[in-house]
């Protein structure tokens, strides 16, 4: 018996409010990921694990939360706990190597490709791998082609996303580029749930395994929720961060009275030529010898 699916139970309230928590997960973690890129050392991974944690907490509380959307008619939908924390964990760790990846070779070339691939399977990942702690009276069987073509399109908007991290430009740039990255990973959801069906055991008997979503996604998402809120805190007083300028805190440059060679040399580069020129000392005009007494 075919069960009869309903991704859209509470109107466009679940679509929207999903689509702006990918697209906040996706801007603070693209922040974190272009602010790495202007540091070095320890602080660069630290970044990049914020980043990491952003965008796949984001995508996450996402999926969650237009999935309290999604009910069956014939039966009640239940989610099995470790699963369900499972698909956090992998968000996390393989939207991490991404944008390691990225955020130590680069986003060009190979390490773009690489990263964003990786990037892109484990938003697809945390999908499908969400979608196996349901548990419902009935059996998910899912279309092959509608799958590839989610995940497909989780793919290229991960590498897309890299790329516009990479730029290391302004904080309006990053803003674009998570709702076009929010865009895509909610497109890539319910392009997902297009590919689902149900087919139920008969008769709808019993409960199913597992707590409701109410008891249980409603919690889980409050360490996800608090985590994006603080490093919202952070971003918003990080101007480096919300510039995404590396001249933002090399402001002595501008300041008067410092040599330009001394500038140069304190910041590790070395002085360009116009430079060495200004500051080159004055020759010592010799005396002239009076020619012709």
């Amino acid at each position: 018996m075919q069960g009869t699916v309903d991704g859209f139970s509470y109107g466009l309230v679940t679509p929207l409010v999903a689509y702006l928590m990918a697209c906040l997960g996706g801007a603070l973690g693209l922040r974190c990921t272009t602010r790495s890129m202007l540091v070095a050392g320890r602080w660069r991974a630290g970044w990049l694990a914020m980043g990491a944690t952003a965008i796949g907490s984001g995508i996450w509380t996402m999926h969650f939360i237009a999935m309290m959307g999604f009910t069956v008619r014939e039966t009640p939908i239940h989610y099995d706990m470790p699963t369900t924390f499972a698909s956090l964990a992998v968000a996390i760790v393989m939207v991490g190597i991404g944008i390691f990846i990225v955020g130590y070779k680069r986003a060009t070339g190979t390490a773009l490709f690489t990263g964003g691939t990786i990037t892109g399977l484990g938003v697809a990942s945390m999908h499908y791998l969400g979608m196996a702690g349901m548990r419902l009276n009935g059996k998910l069987t899912y279309n092959t082609f509608t799958v590839s073509v989610s995940v497909v399109i989780a793919v290229v908007a991960a590498t897309a996303a890299l790329w516009a991290a990479g730029q290391v430009r302004g904080f309006l740039w990053s803003v674009g580029a998570s709702l076009v990255m929010g865009l895509a990973v909610t497109g890539m959801h319910y392009t997902g749930m297009g590919a689902l069906s149900v087919h139920l055991h008969g008769a709808a008997g019993g409960t199913p395994a597992g707590e409701s979503p109410a008891t249980l996604l409603a919690p889980m998402m409050i360490g996800p929720l608090a985590f994006l809120l603080l490093a919202g805190v952070v971003v918003m007083f990080d101007p480096l961060m919300v510039m995404g300028k590396p001249t933002a805190w090399n402001s002595t440059e501008q300041r008067p009275g410092i040599p330009a060679h001394a500038t140069a040399a304190h910041l590790g580069r070395r002085p360009t030529s116009s430079s060495r020129q200004h500051h080159r000392r004055p020759r010592r005009s010799s005396p002239r010898t009076p020619q012709n007494w």
